[in-house]
Order: structure tokens, then sequence, then C-alpha cells
């Protein structure tokens, strides 16, 4: 059984689900969306990341490296990284957190700790445990013992997924989920893959599927102007949510902020936002009709 990395652990989380919330976060993703916020949950290991307004040029990163493939220049440090071994120590001697380790193993029992101390504000807000990504479903049976102890302590469990996974995995790991915060982002299989990366037929599949299982579901559509905003796609999508088993959902809209630049750069690299950007109120308002057309209620944001 592979266990994931997590790469953060957000307390008092307020939009993964109901109530206030602990949300757990794994590395590693089936898909690589163009608008991504969290890009260090893309791999499925190990990262370095480097904050350059971080860094006061100490160099004690320089001295304390074992394989010394860190180096300083004068607009910061410079790790070669196909020398680096992701041993951590330099991250663990900066002074200012300018280096910084994303991704770290964690014993079950300790989870288990880090949610009790939760628990107060769960009880109080009929919040519970949410495990994010990146895609947790990699992880299928790793999630599915992580989800049985919360089950076991009344903890309520939320699973976020862009329902990229074998269908039978969804299904096992809905026996043990209390709400599955499904993404849905463009109905166009062919627009799908140009900006995630991969075909939505599975997806599409298994969103089908696990309505039909009477999972609770709580769609999440991340709205990028000039990417998924269409009148076109917007009709499709109300049309394919209208059209699952059981009860109308209710479709929850999260317009897009270009805000992740810096996680980006940390990262070595560099945001390529091209055209995407916020989409307008007046949009926002027309969305909002064509699912009330459907009679699909929308809700703004979590």
């Amino acid at each position: 059984m592979q266990q994931p990395l997590i790469f953060d652990i957000k307390r008092y989380a307020i939009n993964d689900g109901p109530g206030i919330r602990l949300t757990i976060f794994f590395k590693g993703c089936s898909l690589a969306c163009a608008w991504c916020h969290n890009p260090e949950s893309i791999s499925a290991k190990q990262q370095k990341l480097f904050t350059r307004a971080k860094c006061i040029g100490c160099g004690v990163c320089v001295k304390v490296c074992p394989e010394a493939v860190i180096e300083l220049a004068g607009d910061g440090i410079v790790t070669a990284p196909d020398k680096c071994t992701l041993c951590g120590r330099c991250a663990d001697i900066c002074p200012t957190r300018a280096i910084e380790m994303s991704g770290r193993y964690y014993e079950l029992d300790e989870l288990l700790e880090i949610a009790e101390k939760e628990r107060v504000f769960f009880d109080q807000s009929g919040g519970g445990v949410t495990i994010s990504g990146g895609e947790p479903l990699l992880h299928a049976d790793y999630l599915q013992i992580l989800l049985k102890a919360f089950g076991e302590r009344g903890i309520h469990r939320a699973v976020d997924t862009s329902g990229y996974c074998a269908q039978t995995q969804l299904l096992e790991v809905a026996r043990h989920t209390d709400l599955f915060l499904f993404d849905l982002k463009l109905i166009d299989s062919d627009l799908h893959k140009k900006f995630t990366g991969v075909s939505n037929a599975r997806i599409l599949e298994n969103l089908q599927a696990l309505a039909a299982s009477g999972a609770p579901i709580s769609l999440r559509v991340p709205l990028i102007a000039g990417i998924n905003d269409d009148d076109k796609n917007i009709c499709e999508m109300a049309d394919f949510v209208a059209s699952l088993p059981g009860k109308k959902m209710q479709v929850h809209l999260l317009p897009y902020h270009g805000v992740a630049s810096h996680k980006y750069a940390k990262l070595g690299g560099v945001y390529a936002e091209g055209e995407m950007r916020e989409p307008s109120a007046e949009t926002l308002a027309q969305i909002e009709a064509r699912f009330a057309e459907q009679g699909i209620g929308v809700v703004f944001g979590g």
C-alpha cells in the first residue's frame, strides 16, 4: 500500500465542506489544470520550495548541504536539482524559511491526534475532516484506512476529488465517505484534455455512477473566464447535472482568482496565466440563471 506524502494540513478551513474543518492535502494529482492554485500538489514526490524575497543571503544552507549542490548567487540561492537528494537540511537550518520542503509522511495516529484537537470546532459547527489534494483517490487504499479511522471516532468525512480514478475505487471509498466535493470543470472532452491533460469521459461516467449510488455530492465548478464560462459549456453542464440520478444537486461556483503565481515561482517555474481571468459579475449572473433554468441552485464559493 502506497502511503501519500502530505503537503499541507489546514486548520479552521471554512470552504472545504460544511462547518469548520481540518483539511488534509495529499501530494500527487492525475490532472494538471492550467489554473491550478496548488502546483505543489501535482507531483507525488517531495519538492523543495524557495522564496527569493525571504532569502537574506546568510549562506548557512550552502555550508550545511552534504552534497555541495547549493550556491549563493547575487539574487539568492541556486540549487542543482538533478543532484539534490532532498535531505531537507537546508530547510531545517534556514532562519527565514526561504527554503521549505513540500511533502512529508504522517503516521495514522499522528493525523488522528491532530483531528482530535479540532473536535471542539467540529462539534460546534457541524464540521469535520476533508481529504483534498492533489487527488486523494490516487491513494485509494490508504484513503479508506484513514476515512474508516475518522468514522470510528464519529468525525464527519469529506473527500475532494476530480473524479478521475477507477470507478470501483470511487464506489468503495464512498462506503466510508459522508460527502464528496466533486469538481466539474468542462463538458467538452477535447477542451478538458487541453486544459487539464486528460479526457473527462471517465470523470463524467464516475459522477453518474456516484450519483446513482446515492452518495452525498457537492458539485464544485471552478469558473475561469476565457476557459469555461462560455454559454455553450454552461448550458451543456447544466443539462448534464440536471440529468444525474437522484435529487437535483446544488452547484458551488468558484470564480477564478490569479493568486498562485508566487507558488509557481517557489518551485522554480512561471505561472502561464495567459488569457485566464476572473469572470465578470454579469457573466456570473448569467451562469446562475442558466443553472436555475434547470432547477439547479447555485452557491458562490465553498
